[in-house]
């Protein structure tokens, strides 16, 4: 089955659902129900509240229902025949639908069984085209109404829904194992981060060991990027609304600023990006065409107030640590620039075993719609050609994508797929010519005269919250050693006597900065030994009499069950070279 006929399998499940939910409760409300990624959801308003048993009640119906091979017919009335037909059925959120629709348009409905939906369609012929061990209903969740917080609150029943019975088998396998690998789970017991409620809810606290991970990350991406000519700056965490105001921010964001006052009568806003920010270092002083590019790069916090209803984990949080760069640079400069950032996302995600799985996105306008973005048109097909130009000379694997662009011009966006296969979208390049003209961001040429420099943003890993999220999931946090938070943990065979060399092979290691940890705990070996792979230790060294006498360390690797007895300079020269190497497997 192709993709569309999925989706329109998936459609027809949505209505089967509403036809079971139709049985259950005779007075139910109907809202919408349209397919989904991997399957389909209803909204319903409903008498009482669902609980999970009434997910098997409402399955065995929909089988039930696709044996009895019910036709989907479709019918077509005027308007106001629409209308008079749900307020007759007491259907208020279908009336409230369709009193957004033109009144001069036709009507499309579906039957099927005693259930009439407002629906465009298509639809299968019936419901006996349904393979029934390919669907599952899954879960119950609350949704507002049209997504509005101010609405009343509807009781939503997702599905899932493939081609056959071992599609879904094995969906239901990868939702297993990333609920295994979800970095909720995952951060709590490997201690990397927590949440308060006195603090409040997005604002994530990271552990010690959690800030090894951003650090790491931190110094390799400066690192990287210090390579290419950037420089770090630092900006405060809040300016006057006006600087959003010139940038368009203020705008874009009118709903997701956070706005301190004080009894002084000091008014700010806290930033949701870093460009204004750094634009005002680079206006500070004359520049010159012999300056450019001038490259800056920072990570630092910026704040969105995103709804509460999506706040959640690290992927959705308010208070973001950016890792941001911009270059400011002649037009002629600017495809080297783009080269230069692609190349670094290049090195970055190498080092992750990332970079092997990528498309890009080459993110233009929506051209149908061009009063979304800032900036004149001409300068936007020079963006769009430079970006396209760049693509072809470094043969990068691109497609063009309409109505993705920034709001200030278009971008490259690179798309990985994790260890689960899901598509993720971190790193970006961006064209930018439209800020640089509403901040008067001038050089003098070679002339003597004025001249708007071009700005290039650039996003390497985004932020370090969602970016952990990812790590953390992708490697089910068994991250790689360069990465570990504690990257061996020395295990004395008998804490009593052999304490003091566990303490020798530990000052050793530390002394190399290799991230060491001594479990000296009054256990069994084989205790110790199950303790560190249940925090994904990379690397355990068991000490004991033989050991000492050798000045050698038994060592045991993640995953592994083999130990190896080797001296500890050896082992040293061995975890050094490793880490210097950026190694990203995962079991060694």
């Amino acid at each position: 089955m192709n993709k569309q006929k999925l989706e329109i399998k998936r459609h027809s499940l949505a209505h089967i659902l509403a036809v079971a939910v139709l049985e259950m409760f005779p007075e139910a409300k109907f809202g919408v129900g349209p397919n989904i990624e991997n399957g389909f959801y209803y909204d319903f308003d409903l008498p009482r509240t669902l609980i999970p048993e009434d997910l098997q009640i409402l399955e065995k119906k929909m089988k039930e229902i696709i044996k009895k091979n019910l036709q989907f017919e479709k019918q077509v009335i005027d308007h106001d025949k629409a209308i008079e037909l749900y307020k007759k059925a007491g259907q208020n959120y279908k009336v409230e639908i369709l009193n957004d629709e033109a009144t001069d348009k036709e009507i499309s409905l579906y039957k099927t069984g005693d259930f009439v939906d407002l629906c465009k369609g298509p639809h299968i012929d019936s419901t006996g085209e349904i393979d029934f061990t390919s669907f599952k209903l899954t879960k119950i969740a609350g949704a507002y109404w049209r997504g509005d917080e101010k609405n009343k609150m509807l009781q939503r029943i997702y599905g899932i829904a493939f081609n056959n019975k071992k599609e879904l088998k094995e969906y239901l396998k990868l939702v297993e194992e990333a609920e295994k690998r979800d970095h909720r789970k995952l951060g709590k017991e490997l201690d990397l981060f927590c949440f308060s409620d006195l603090v409040g809810p997005g604002l994530p606290l990271f552990a010690p060991k959690g800030v090894v991970i951003i650090d790491e990350l931190k110094k390799h991406i400066e690192k990287v990027c210090a390579g290419y000519g950037f420089q770090k700056v630092m900006t405060p965490h809040l300016a006057k609304i006006d600087l959003y105001k010139i940038s368009g921010h203020a705008e874009k964001f009118s709903k997701e600023l956070f706005h301190v006052s004080s009894e002084q009568k000091h008014d700010f806003v806290m930033k949701p990006v870093q460009c204004p920010h750094q634009t005002q270092i680079y206006a500070s002083k004359q520049r010159s065409y012999r300056d450019l590019p001038i490259r800056y790069m920072e990570s630092e916090k910026q704040y969105r107030a995103e709804k509460s209803g999506e706040v959640g984990g690290l992927n959705r949080v308010y208070a973001i640590t950016v890792e941001d760069g911009h270059s400011f640079c002649r037009v002629e400069q600017v495809k080297k620039e783009v080269k230069n950032m692609v190349n670094i996302i290049k090195d970055f995600y190498s080092a992750l075993g990332l970079w092997e799985n990528h498309w890009i996105s080459l993110s233009v306008r929506d051209y149908d719609h061009p009063e979304k973005y800032i900036g004149d048109s001409q300068d936007w097909d020079k963006c769009e050609k430079m970006l396209e130009d760049v693509a072809k000379e470094m043969k990068l694997d691109v497609k063009k994508v309409e109505g993705e662009a920034a709001l200030y011009g278009p971008k490259l966006d690179f798309m990985f797929r994790d260890s689960l296969g899901k598509e993720i979208q971190i790193p970006t390049v961006q064209l930018d010519f439209a800020t640089p003209k509403r901040f008067n961001l001038v050089y003098i040429n070679e002339e003597g005269k004025e001249e708007f420099v071009v700005m290039v943003h650039r996003a390497i890993l985004g932020s370090y919250e969602r970016f952990l999220a990812l790590l953390i999931e992708h490697f089910a946090g068994a991250f790689p050693l360069w990465l570990s938070p504690v990257q061996v943990k020395i295990l004395p065979v008998s804490s009593e006597n052999h304490i003091t060399y566990a303490q020798k092979v530990s000052s050793l290691l530390l002394e190399n900065n290799i991230r060491t940890e001594i479990n000296d705990n009054n256990e069994s070996i084989g205790k110790k030994i199950r303790d560190a792979e249940k925090q994904k230790i990379p690397y355990m060294l068991v000490v004991g009499e033989k050991e000492e006498k050798s000045n050698s360390v038994a060592v045991r690797s993640r995953g592994s069950r083999d130990i190896k007895t080797v001296e500890i300079e050896k082992f040293i020269e061995k975890i050094r070279k490793e880490i210097e190497e950026k190694d990203h497997s995962v079991d060694k």
